[in-house]
């Protein structure tokens, strides 16, 4: 089977892009399954539906949607239905990341968010394999090139694949690497390519006051110190 972790920012355009590759796919005689990570809810399901493609919901409410998708790994393959998992997932704090070290990662980023957007994000696209980039046709040819710079300044090593999910601009490149992927047979015992953040503390488990006086936990102050209060 061949795993496959799509991650980014809500709005990035992850679901469109992925459809046009799917299509391709399937000429190609291969048969995802995806599996769909969301914070509160999403309607994308049922544009998979309307493709055919097997689709699984997942809604991680008050969870970390990267620690969710880590954390239901193993039921996601099992449920698979096809040669090639697809995991999509919403990766909102940047500083968490859902990749393993058997599966190819994906990093799916707008490329309207700014110039310097690529220097602000962390193991979401500094851990990725492939960076998709989004809705490069809203910016000029300067502003595409500075990005792609910006990109591979903290992640030399990956891939840019250009692309536009209106229409499916970059799609057949996206296919082609995923077909290139060698198949895992064992994808159990895998390990994360980065570190989750520290700790939590007590922000994490719902405490709504704003006094320090209340917390506790790994905290870092304004001044950059970091220190551990607590048990």
């Amino acid at each position: 089977m061949k795993f496959i972790v799509v991650a980014g920012t809500p709005g990035a355009g992850k679901t469109s892009i992925l459809l046009h590759a799917i299509k391709e796919l399937k000429i190609r005689k291969h048969k995802p399954s995806v599996v769909k990570i969301d914070c509160i809810q999403t309607d994308d399901k049922r544009r998979y539906e309307r493709e055919g493609i097997p689709i699984k919901v997942g809604i991680s409410a008050d969870m970390c949607p990267d620690h969710y998708s880590i954390y239901n790994i193993d039921d996601m393959l099992a449920w698979c239905k096809g040669d090639m998992l697809i995991m999509e997932t919403a990766g909102l704090c940047l500083r968490c990341a859902p990749y393993t070290d058997k599966c190819l990662a994906i990093c799916v980023i707008d490329t309207t968010c700014g110039p310097n957007t690529p220097l602000k994000i962390g193991p979401l696209l500094t851990t990725a394999d492939v960076v998709v980039t989004t809705k490069g046709d809203l910016v000029s040819q300067a502003e595409r090139e500075v990005f792609r710079e910006k990109i591979y300044e903290v992640n030399p090593k990956c891939r840019v694949v250009e692309s536009n999910g209106l229409s499916g601009m970059g799609a057949a490149e996206l296919v082609d690497i995923i077909c290139s992927v060698p198949e895992c047979v064992i994808l159990s015992n895998m390990v994360l390519r980065h570190t989750p953040p520290l700790a939590i503390c007590t922000l994490c488990t719902g405490e709504k006051r704003t006094s320090k006086s209340v917390h506790s936990g790994v905290l870092r102050n304004i001044d950059g110190f970091e220190e551990y209060d607590g048990e």
